[in-house]
C-alpha cells in the first residue's frame, strides 16, 4: 500500500469517527441535590435524550443508560452525608453509548424523566432516587397524634360550648404547641428568580424561614417545621403532604417577586383563589388516593358522594376564611416594617396553598428584581426584621383564633377578646366540627343523610341554640 493510499484511508477513518461524534448527543455533565428523603441527580444534555434506568443488588448500584452521548463534562461527587447515593462514574457502552452509574447506600425506588429548557437550563434528564418503601428517611415527621375537632366530633367527646377555635381541655390534659409549617420556596435545580447582582430566590427564601422558624420556636406554646432545610428541590405537592404529615396548624410559604420593571417593589400577602379551591375539591372528590385521606379527620372514600362534598367544601371553606384572617394579620405587620405592593390580600391558585385543611398563605417578601429589595433580601439584618415582623402576625392570629388543645386556648393572650359563647371575631364563620361539636351531633348520623347540596351551604354562623 502505498504512502498515498496510507494517508487517504487514515483521513476517510478520521472523517467517519468525527461524523460519528457529530451525531452524538452531548452530555455536559451533572448535578446532584441531596435531600432528607429523596436525591435528584439532573443530568444537562444538548439535546433530548433516549435512556433507560435500572438497578443491579450486590452491591446495589442504579445503572442510566443513555443512547447515542458522549460526557464532555464532569460528573460531581456525593455528599457525605447523602441518604442513598455515595458515589457517581462514567463509561462507554457499545463504542456510543453513555452509562453512568450510581453507587448506592441501599436499595432505592426510582423515577426518571425529561425536562425541556427554561430560562436557566437546557435539555435535562432527571432521575430520582428514596429509599425504597419501609427504609429510614432523615425528616421523618415525629409528631404525636391529636384530636382534630372533626375526629372528636366522630368518636362523640362531649361538645364545647365555645367559639370557633377554643375548647376547654378535661382537668390535667396536655396541652400541646401550635406547629407552623415554614416554607422556602423552589431549591435544588428550581433557583427561582434572580436579582439584578445574580442573587437567587432560593437562597433568599431559605435564609427567611430558617430565621422565622427560630423565631417561632422563640414563642412559648409555638413550633417550626421547616418544610425545606437545604438546597433541594421538593415538588409542591409534596410541600402539602409534609406539612399534613407534621399537623400543621398554619402554612407560610416564603417567596420574592420578581417582575420586568425594576422599579416595582414591596411585599405581598396570598392566598388562594376561590377558583383554585373549586379545582381542588373536585381533584380530591375524583381521585382514590385523595378520597382515602383524611381531611379534618375525615376519610372522605367511607362517604357517600353528596356528602363527601358537603364536608370537603365546609372544611375548605372554613379553611379558606382562617388563611385569610391569618394573612390579614401578616400583612398588617409587613405595612408596619416597609412599602407593600399590594395593600390588600391577593388571591390566587398557587399549588401550596390548596390544603383543605391547613390555614396557608404565601409571602411575596419583596422584588429581588428591585436592585435595592435584592440587597436587602441579602442583608441578614433585614431578613431578621422580616421574620420578626412575620411572627407577630402570626402571633395576632393564633391568640385570637387558638387551636383547641393548645398553650393559645389555655393562656389568652392580650390581643383576644373572645369569651365563651360569643360571636366569632370579624364575622368568621363556623365548620362543620363547630356545628356538630355545639349541637352535639356525631358524624355516624349525619351518614345518613342524603341531602342534595343547597344554595348558601358553604357558609354557617351561628350564635348559639335558637341563634
Amino acid at each position: 500500500m502505498t504512502t498515498a493510499l496510507r494517508a487517504l484511508l487514515g483521513t476517510l477513518l478520521l472523517c467517519a469517527a468525527a461524523s460519528s461524534l457529530a451525531g452524538q448527543v452531548t452530555v455536559k455533565g451533572a448535578r446532584i441535590w441531596s435531600a432528607p428523603d429523596h436525591t435528584r441527580i439532573v443530568i444537562d444534555t444538548a439535546a433530548p435524550v433516549q435512556h433507560k434506568v435500572f438497578a443491579l443488588d450486590s452491591p446495589d448500584r442504579l445503572v442510566v443508560d443513555i443512547a447515542d452521548a458522549r460526557l464532555v463534562g464532569d460528573l460531581p461527587a456525593a455528599d457525605g452525608g447523602d441518604l442513598v447515593v455515595s458515589g457517581l462514574r462514567s463509561g462507554v457502552r457499545g463504542g456510543d453509548d453513555l452509562r453512568v452509574v450510581l453507587d448506592l447506600k441501599q436499595a432505592v425506588k426510582v423515577k426518571s424523566f425529561l425536562l425541556e429548557p427554561n430560562g436557566t437550563y437546557g435539555h435535562r434528564l432527571v432521575i430520582d432516587v428514596s429509599p425504597r418503601s419501609g427504609a429510614p428517611m432523615r425528616d421523618a415527621p415525629m409528631v404525636a397524634a391529636r384530636s382534630t375537632p372533626v375526629q372528636a366530633a366522630i368518636r362523640g367527646e362531649p361538645p364545647a360550648t365555645t367559639t370557633r377555635h377554643s375548647s376547654v381541655q378535661p382537668k390535667g390534659t396536655r396541652h400541646r404547641d401550635v406547629i407552623v409549617a415554614v416554607d422556602a420556596g423552589h431549591g435544588g435545580d428550581d433557583p427561582g428568580a434572580l436579582g439584578p447582582s445574580g442573587t437567587r430566590e432560593k437562597d433568599v427564601t431559605l435564609a427567611i424561614s430558617r430565621k422565622l422558624a427560630d423565631r417561632i420556636n422563640r414563642q412559648r406554646g409555638m413550633r417550626a417545621v421547616l418544610i425545606r432545610d437545604g438546597d433541594y428541590f421538593i415538588p409542591l405537592r409534596k410541600r402539602i403532604e409534609k406539612a399534613r404529615q407534621y399537623q400543621a396548624d398554619l402554612f407560610v410559604s416564603i417567596h420574592a417577586d420578581a417582575f420586568k420593571d425594576r422599579s416595582v417593589r414591596g411585599s405581598s400577602v396570598y392566598t388562594l383563589s376561590n377558583g383554585g379551591a373549586t379545582s381542588e375539591a373536585a381533584r380530591w372528590l375524583a381521585e382514590r388516593e385523595n378520597r382515602a385521606d383524611l381531611i379534618g379527620g375525615v376519610n372522605l372514600a367511607e362517604q357517600n358522594d353528596v356528602l363527601a362534598s358537603v364536608l370537603l367544601d365546609m372544611t375548605q371553606n372554613a379553611t379558606i376564611e382562617h388563611s385569610s384572617i391569618a394573612a390579614e394579620r401578616v400583612l398588617s405587620k409587613l405595612q408596619s416594617l416597609g412599602d407593600v405592593h399590594q395593600t390588600r390580600i391577593q388571591k390566587a391558585g398557587f399549588a401550596v396553598l390548596k390544603s383543605p385543611d391547613i390555614p396557608s398563605m404565601l409571602v411575596e417578601t419583596a422584588f429581588i428584581s428591585n436592585p435595592e429589595e435584592e440587597k436587602r433580601l441579602r442583608s441578614g439584618g433585614y431578613q431578621g426584621k422580616l421574620a420578626d415582623y412575620l411572627v407577630q402576625g402570626i402571633l395576632d392570629y393564633f391568640e385570637e383564633y387558638p387551636p383547641p388543645g393548645t398553650r393559645f386556648a389555655r393562656e389568652p393572650g392580650e390581643r383576644r377578646g373572645d369569651e365563651m359563647g360569643a360571636v366569632p371575631a370579624s364575622g368568621a364563620t363556623t365548620s362543620f366540627a363547630d356545628v356538630a361539636r355545639l349541637y352535639d351531633i356525631k358524624l355516624s348520623a349525619v351518614r345518613l343523610v342524603e341531602a342534595p347540596v343547597l344554595p348558601g351551604m358553604d357558609t354557617y354562623r351561628h350564635r348559639g341554640p335558637g341563634g
